[in-house]
């Protein structure tokens, strides 16, 4: 397509019941400490496709604090390998996935041997644009959604036994898996780029509390990003938010529908 540009909205929140958060994100460059409560409210950003946009979502695993700390050392290997790589991800995504796994899959294991955890790891969704294409890559039970024409389509595949994330099995892929007991074995989907597609990174805490119509309702409701993130946020609290819950939700937006977007606004000021 055209030159385009990603708008993006994400939250971070601890929920209802648990007094830690475990998960964790990377977008755009931002994201949490080891010991957080969150994000303040709704965050968003707008960024130019050129820039090969990159976003991902994390949920920590093991007892203590050691799915806080395994997601914060995902999140933060993320942003190292794409900040110093991001001409791989534009000439080379399936490498880059390769590699960015392997780099963050090692951070984990290294921390957990250093420190004799056998039992810590993370989840891992994450969203990858490069100018032709967006690449979808999990880990875990951390979902991606497509949405398009307002139907909604889950492009990652669930990591735990059995095949369905349905009384939470145990995860078959996740990062802090060691490379002698498994290969680390992502799930990648590729999609070419069109205006008003939307996709959605989450964490379980809302795919326990929502079902997959009720976050269809939600996407396809005529609001802006930031909005509907608030809107999933919402209900999934007050469906019980028993767990932590992170939302990253962008829209593919062509740059001259935004330009237009933004003199039909000052336009609209200039007449006030």
């Amino acid at each position: 397509m055209a030159m385009y540009q990603i708008e993006c909205a994400y939250t971070c929140h601890t929920g209802n019941i648990r007094a830690n958060n475990e998960d964790n994100f990377w977008c755009f460059g931002e994201s949490l400490p080891v010991n957080n409560e969150g994000t303040k409210g709704i965050c968003s950003k707008i960024i130019s496709g050129n820039r090969v946009p990159a976003m991902a979502v994390f949920d920590g695993m093991g007892g203590e604090s050691c799915g806080e700390i395994a997601a914060f050392l995902a999140s933060e290997e993320f942003g190292k390998f794409y900040n110093a790589n991001k001409r791989m991800l534009r000439d080379m995504p399936e490498d880059f996935i390769d590699d960015v796994c392997e780099k963050m899959n090692q951070a984990v294991c290294r921390y957990g041997t250093e420190h004799h955890i056998w039992s810590m790891g993370s989840t891992m969704a994450m969203l990858l644009f490069t100018p032709e294409s967006m690449f979808a890559c999990n880990l875990g039970d951390s979902r991606i959604y497509f949405m398009d024409g307002g139907k909604l389509q889950q492009i990652s595949t669930d990591h735990v036994f059995g095949g369905t994330a349905v009384g939470k099995a145990p995860l078959t892929q996740y990062l802090g898996l060691p490379e002698e007991l498994q290969r680390l074995e992502p799930s990648v989907t590729e999609i070419e780029h069109k205006e008003g597609y939307r996709y959605l990174l989450c964490s379980d805490g809302v795919t326990d509390m929502l079902s997959d119509s009720e976050i269809e309702a939600i996407l396809s409701q005529d609001m802006e990003i930031p909005e509907i993130v608030n809107d999933l946020l919402k209900n999934a609290l007050q469906k019980g938010g028993r767990d932590n819950v992170t939302i990253v939700l962008c829209e593919v937006q062509k740059l001259d529908t935004v330009r237009r977007m933004k003199e039909w606004m000052k336009n609209l000021k200039d007449k006030k």
